[in-house]
């Protein structure tokens, strides 16, 4: 699979990196792959290069860009995730919104998102702010109940991991009341059950949210 770096501008005039991989086969569409909170490392791009398998041109955004360039931590341990939690919070919202707002101009379309932890919570956002995309994925967003008073704009489903300790239940239960237009999905996991080569990676339930989330983007184009 080809992968090539390049800069986009966002909606604010703000100049940050990606990395696009290449669609192997027949392109689906164009799907921004949000990161952790730990940057574009090699959970990253492997998650990415596996949705470019079955046909999605990928593109996966720096998110952090504005607090330290190019940032990305291959370890998950507590220094790590309070360094990349810190850039997230520095960062805000509005920026998020204006840097996936520049990805969705930049893919032809269709074009679908999907992210894991930080990058879960930014996905759903991104459905429920920004016109241009066709579905969203969710993977272990810890915002999600506090956005469930927003409405997405398309498609979306959300995995959780029952046994998560960074998103308590009784929130993913608040959420799905409140959000019966979302695909709410809930596993015998862990927080990071999609992250390949990981001690918190679920083989069963990762299987069973990617037939999903590739599920949701076929429906979304039918």
């Amino acid at each position: 699979m080809t992968t090539t770096s390049l800069s986009l501008k966002s909606h604010d005039g703000f100049v940050f990196g990606a990395v696009r991989i290449e669609a192997k086969g027949v392109r689906k569409g164009g799907l921004i792959v949000v990161q952790e909170i730990f940057g574009i490392n090699s959970d990253m791009i492997r998650a990415g290069e596996r949705f470019a398998a079955e046909g999605y041109e990928v593109l996966l955004p720096s998110m952090f860009d504005r607090q330290k360039p190019g940032f990305a931590r291959e370890d998950h341990s507590i220094e790590a995730m309070t360094e990349g939690a810190g850039y997230a919070r520095a960062n805000g919202l509005d920026n998020a919104m204006a840097d996936i707002g520049a990805c969705v101009d930049a893919l032809e379309r269709p074009v679908f998102i999907t992210g894991f932890c930080y990058g879960g919570s930014i996905a759903y956002l991104a459905a429920c702010r920004l016109r241009g995309i066709v579905a969203a994925s969710a993977y272990y967003g810890s915002l999600l109940p506090s956005f469930q008073t927003a409405e997405p704009r398309c498609p979306v489903a959300a995995h959780f991991g029952r046994n998560d300790p960074h998103i308590p239940m009784d929130s993913v239960e608040a959420f799905t009341a409140a959000r019966k237009d979302v695909q709410v999905h809930v596993y015998d996991a862990a927080h990071g059950f999609a992250r390949q080569g990981s001690d918190d990676h679920d083989a069963a339930s990762d299987a069973l949210a990617f037939k999903r989330t590739l599920d949701l983007f076929s429906d979304a184009v039918q």
